[in-house]
């Protein structure tokens, strides 16, 4: 098996100069790298990972925990975290929290005790557990799709905020962990005014009782969904009704559950928008069992798109989330971040995309 010594002397160079090649720890002369990595090629020489670790001090991985890794939202963001960090030469460390506070905390423990050299977190609704041992243990994160706006993540508290008309963090207020003994850096979507521009095109149709299925409660995702839906009555001149509002929990068979309480009400709504795409599943199956149709018998539109959301019929009025792009922009913030470890933390929201097919109850354009 070839050594770097015999990578240096196809080369023409140093060991040092190999090692500063491979380890991008000092700029080397174009042509002089170009040598190092074609002796490379030839020789079909391996850098010993874990010599370079204790070396570096870094392995050159990077931790990943994510609730619901089959959900087609989270998938493609996982296949964003994968293709940045191959791209960068680092490794990946997957784990399934499963949206427990208890389970999260000790698979983010156990991805750390792999020497991971930072970690990208989808936290849970009550992340207290996960914000201490991170910050005890100084690991450098980034939250992902779910923000935080204090070492509670009290998400409800920030929902009722929000529907006052604040909206703090669109403009960075809530930009890392109050309490939190270290920074904390955030990637996830814009999500109130997409989900308030689904409320008034809905009411632009002429609705007037417009339901929600809500999110998980306690999830950043659920406060600015609630908080969108609310803006977007008041933008339309509605007045908010609690009754209109249910949680699927963020699942399906939740959703169905809450769609059919939303139906079973002496005035039902006559459209319904859905906070994800698992929760849009269980709200169709609760129409398809009373044998409602949409957009006849209620219009219909939907958080999340997915990639069969165009195969319905009829097709699902959605809103789209760069999902990949979140993935890859999170694991760009986490390399920042260990370049530069004392930089200010900053929250990054990236914008969404309206699809607008004919669930909603307008004419197909094709």
């Amino acid at each position: 098996m070839p050594t770097m010594a015999d990578v240096a002397r196809s080369a023409g160079v140093s060991v040092a100069t190999v090692s500063h090649v491979l380890n991008d720890t000092r700029p080397v002369l174009p042509h002089t790298r170009q040598a190092v990595l074609d002796a490379v090629d030839e020789l079909g020489y391996t850098p010993n990972t874990l010599a370079r670790s204790l070396v570096t001090s870094r392995t050159r991985s990077i931790g990943l925990a994510v609730s619901a890794i089959s959900n087609p939202y989270f998938t493609e963001i996982l296949q964003g975290v994968e293709a940045g960090a191959l791209e960068h030469g680092y490794s990946l460390l997957i784990a399934d929290p499963h949206d427990d506070p208890e389970h999260e905390r000790k698979v983010v423990q156990l991805l750390h005790e792999r020497r991971v050299d930072g970690m990208i977190v989808a936290p849970s609704a009550d992340p207290r557990e996960l914000v201490s041992y991170l910050g005890r243990h100084q690991v450098p994160t980034v939250f992902l799709d779910r923000v935080i706006d204090g070492s509670t993540g009290d998400a409800d508290r920030l929902a009722d905020g929000l529907a006052d008309g604040a909206d703090g963090l669109a403009d960075g207020a809530f930009d890392a962990p109050l309490d939190s003994p270290q920074p904390f850096d955030q990637v996830c979507a814009e999500n109130t005014e997409p989900m308030a521009g689904l409320v008034t095109h809905l009411a632009g149709l002429g609705h007037r009782r417009i339901g929600l299925v809500a999110g998980l409660p306690g999830l950043s995702t659920t406060a600015e969904r609630i908080a969108g839906y609310r803006q977007g009555l008041t933008a339309a001149r509605l007045s908010y009704d609690d009754h209109l509002v249910v949680h699927g929990d963020s699942e399906s068979a939740g959703a169905e559950r809450a769609t059919a309480a939303l139906l079973a009400l002496a005035a039902p709504p006559t459209a319904l928008v859905t906070a994800n795409n698992a929760m849009t599943i269980g709200a169709l199956r609760a129409l398809r069992e009373r044998g409602l149709s949409v957009p006849d018998d209620l219009a219909l539109c939907c958080f999340d798109d997915f990639a069969w959301a165009d195969l319905f019929s009829p097709r699902l009025t959605a809103i789209a989330q760069p999902s990949r792009e979140i993935g890859a922009q999170a694991v760009r913030v986490l390399l920042e971040r260990l370049d530069r470890p004392d930089r200010p933390a900053r929250t990054v929201r990236l914008d969404c995309m309206f699809m607008h097919r004919t669930s909603c109850g307008c004419p197909d354009s094709g």
